[in-house]
């Protein structure tokens, strides 16, 4: 397999690593590869990247490398942040919210557990929304981040405290999180919530 395809490869394992990124053994384990020789080829593609631009990078944070937006583009993603039409709290975002207001510090494998599908979209929504935030690091093989309310949640949603969360009647998972969810929804009361509301 010739090195452009072996790049290729990574990219995409690393755009489905989300957040948590994989370091260099992870690569290696995964594409049956040597770790210093995954490693080359990840700052191969990182190399890449920068020299043709690209909107998406690679940077490396605490041993594992992962994908990021290019820094130069910052000020319209802060414009897309900001633009009401896109602060929009979908159905998925609201579920995955209700997972972290009530399971709290949870780990997104643990949320994709719970609702049986991908999460990566949602949470990285919630956390640009400043609803969610990185709260710690599990004691668990790869270290994943825990996840957890933030203020701006508290704030938004007339809340003085996560203890004063309503408690959902319901003992079965499913039916616990549906509720969870719906309380959520009365909470919101309709309204559309945009960056604006909570920088309020």
């Amino acid at each position: 397999m010739d090195f452009q395809k072996l790049k290729s490869i990574i990219e995409g394992l690393l755009f489905m690593a989300g957040d948590e990124g994989l370091t260099k053994r992870q690569l290696s384990d995964i594409m049956e590869l040597d770790a210093e020789f995954s490693a080359d080829l990840v700052y191969d593609l990182q190399r890449d990247l920068e020299r043709e631009e690209r909107g998406i990078q690679i940077t490396e944070v605490a041993g594992a490398f992962r994908m990021t937006t290019n820094s130069e583009h910052t000020p319209y993603f802060e414009r897309m942040a900001y633009t009401p039409t896109r602060s929009q709290l979908s159905q998925a975002a609201l579920e995955t919210l209700s997972i972290v207001a009530y399971r709290q510090p949870i780990t997104r494998i643990d949320i994709e557990e719970i609702r049986g599908v991908k999460t990566d979209r949602a949470i990285q929504s919630l956390v640009s929304k400043d609803l969610i935030e990185e709260v710690g690091r599990a004691e668990a093989i790869g270290r994943p981040i825990l996840y957890g309310t933030t203020k701006s949640f508290l704030d938004y949603f007339g809340l003085p405290s996560i203890k004063e969360l309503p408690e959902p009647k319901h003992v079965d998972i499913d039916d616990a999180l549906d509720e969870q969810t719906q309380m959520l929804f009365e909470r919101l009361d309709g309204r559309q919530m945009t960056i604006e509301e909570l920088k309020d």
